[in-house]
């Protein structure tokens, strides 16, 4: 009997950068990369497979990043994210038989493209108010939802918590709490749906060493760069993701 492990080289060619780009955005440098990484394994897999064999990374990575920024918690954001957010993944599992995963990638990515052209076209004074609370719910619900079916939900979030002007530090720091708490409520429905297979499991085990490498070179970077070019790169990051999303969701064949 065949062990049963993904041996397909070109699924590793997607595979290798698309962990070393998670483990750098749960470091909290330039983190909309993070949702790139199962649009770039989808070339190679199916959008659920490439979920799938991310969670036991996604764990590792989340441990990792609390170690790395504990101390600098906001948690009262937290307090206020993490129900919506769980109520998202809630939805997620209820509906993720019945929807397309690319047409929520698509959805997702024209989001984060009009949170982006937004930011562009009409940067927030520094005397501008924090988002309306209502609009939080609204988005880390969503959050949520697109992190159960892509591991997505950064873009959603980040529209709400990036115009707080939070520290880095502080703003990496209460995401790590949010999505561990996120990723960590998804192992049970994950199950349900049979999408935590041996050959899933077995990849899993295979990338597993490139998570702390990941996450180790995001933190070296993330402690040496100025906010200002930190938030830049966030921003990057989201654009390549929206652009990426709306590629998978709309123009692929």
């Amino acid at each position: 009997m065949s062990f049963p492990l993904i041996t397909d080289a070109g699924f590793y060619a997607a595979a290798i950068p698309a962990v070393l780009l998670l483990g750098i955005s749960k470091s909290g440098f330039g983190a909309g990369f993070g949702s790139l990484a199962v649009p770039l394994m989808a070339m190679a897999v199916t959008v659920p497979q490439a979920a799938a064999i991310l969670m036991p990374l996604l764990f590792v990575m989340d441990v990792l990043g609390l170690r790395a920024w504990r101390g600098h918690f906001d948690w009262k954001l937290i307090r206020f994210l993490l129900p919506f957010g769980l109520l998202g993944t809630v939805v997620g599992t209820l509906l993720f038989k019945l929807l397309d995963a690319h047409l929520v990638a698509g959805i997702v990515g024209v989001f984060t493209l009009l949170f982006l052209a937004q930011r562009v076209l009409f940067p927030p004074r520094q005397d501008s108010p924090a988002p309306p609370r209502w609009l939080g719910a609204v988005l880390t619900t969503t959050s949520g939802f697109t992190s159960f079916i892509a591991h997505a939900g950064g873009p959603p979030v980040n529209a709400y918590v990036l115009p707080m002007r939070l520290a880095p530090t502080v703003y990496t720091a209460s995401m790590a709490v949010f999505f561990f708490a996120i990723n960590l409520s998804k192992w049970i429905p994950y199950a349900w749906l049979g999408l935590l297979d041996l050959p899933n499991m077995a990849t899993s085990i295979v990338l597993l060493p490139l998570a702390p490498i990941g996450v180790a070179i995001g933190v070296n970077l993330a402690h040496r760069i100025r906010p200002v070019l930190f938030y830049r790169l966030v921003y990057l990051g989201m654009l390549l993701t929206g652009l990426k999303l709306v590629w998978d969701g709309f123009l692929a064949a």
